[in-house]
């Protein structure tokens, strides 16, 4: 594993255990208006990252063509305005591992779509990788009560979780990732705003309390500016198809910060879900291939005559 990709891998991974810590925090925020708390969140997002986005950003945004604009306005409605939205809608009928779960198998989704729309074929070992992450997902929230809705807006999760990939790359290399964060936290403060006067009237934006003001900094400050430029970094480095793996730590992370604010446990279930995550990140990130390459002839076990013992283990998906 080069620098590169061990530092897109990092990335990446942080994002998306930032990312499980917000559902946490979201747990705090339930009396607070939904479009209000997304517009304060996604407008102080968007002043902290407008100075960390580079020289020639001016010029960066006007070369955009009006296809890539509307791009941008897609992936801020259905990747952060809509999927919080959905996941909210989806709760109101179905307990939250309903919609936590459609939304593991995101990186399932994306191992497929991204080499598609580019023309490719999926990559065996990412698409099996992912399988691992969805199954793992899975085994750490487990299954819940829902209904026809509660399953419908979980669906309209998952979409928000994979447009949140699948619709940044082409716009992830004019823009490089700090812009493309603070450009779509801009939109999407624009879009929570218009959302809240059309559903809440008046009553849209109020004045946080203490601990909604603390989950509200926490959103805006660690997920969304920290968050979004690691993980559009690590994309850059490593592609949408290996950095969405890693949206399987999203539950992980939120079972085991649960269990402070006192919402949730962590059990063997958590546990066994988390180890299989961890698999399926390795395996479709190529780190277990690597490793038994690095275990060629240099890491055969040798009789004491002097003869190899085996040939080692075949990484399933992979050629010797």
């Amino acid at each position: 594993m080069n620098a590169t990709t061990t530092r897109g891998t990092l990335l990446a991974a942080l994002a998306c255990v930032l990312v499980g810590g917000s559902f946490t925090a979201n747990s705090v925020l339930g009396d607070y208006p939904y479009a209000g708390g997304q517009f304060l969140r996604y407008a102080l997002a968007c002043l902290l990252l407008v100075p960390a986005a580079g020289k020639g950003a001016a010029g960066r945004l006007r070369s955009l063509t009006p296809r890539q604009w509307a791009r941008l306005a897609l992936l801020a409605a259905v990747g952060m305005v809509g999927f919080n939205l959905a996941v909210i809608a989806a709760e109101r009928t179905a307990e939250p591992a309903v919609p936590g779960v459609f939304v593991g198998c995101a990186p399932v989704a994306v191992a497929v779509l991204v080499p598609l729309l580019d023309g490719r074929r999926p990559q065996r070992v990412v698409l099996y990788g992912s399988l691992l992450v969805a199954v793992g997902a899975f085994t750490v929230q487990g299954w819940g009560r829902t209904d026809g809705t509660g399953i419908a807006f979980s669906v309209c999760a998952l979409a928000g979780e994979v447009g949140f990939a699948v619709l940044a790359v082409p716009v992830l290399r004019p823009l490089g990732p700090r812009l493309l964060s603070a450009t779509v936290c801009a939109v999407a403060a624009l879009e929570s705003a218009a959302v809240g006067l059309l559903v809440d009237g008046s009553g849209w934006l109020r004045r946080p309390d203490t601990v909604e003001t603390a989950a509200l900094l926490w959103q805006a400050v660690v997920v969304t500016v920290v968050g979004f430029v690691c993980w559009y970094m690590g994309m850059q480095r490593i592609g949408a198809e290996r950095a969405t793996l890693f949206s399987g730590l999203i539950p992980v992370a939120a079972a085991c910060t649960a269990p402070l604010v006192g919402t949730g446990s962590y059990g063997l279930a958590q546990a066994a879900g988390s180890a299989l995550v961890g698999l399926g990140v390795a395996l479709g990130s190529g780190a277990l291939r690597r490793v038994g390459r690095e275990r060629g002839p240099r890491g055969r076990a040798f009789r004491g005559n002097g003869r190899p013992e085996s040939r080692g283990v075949r990484v399933p998906g992979t050629r010797e």
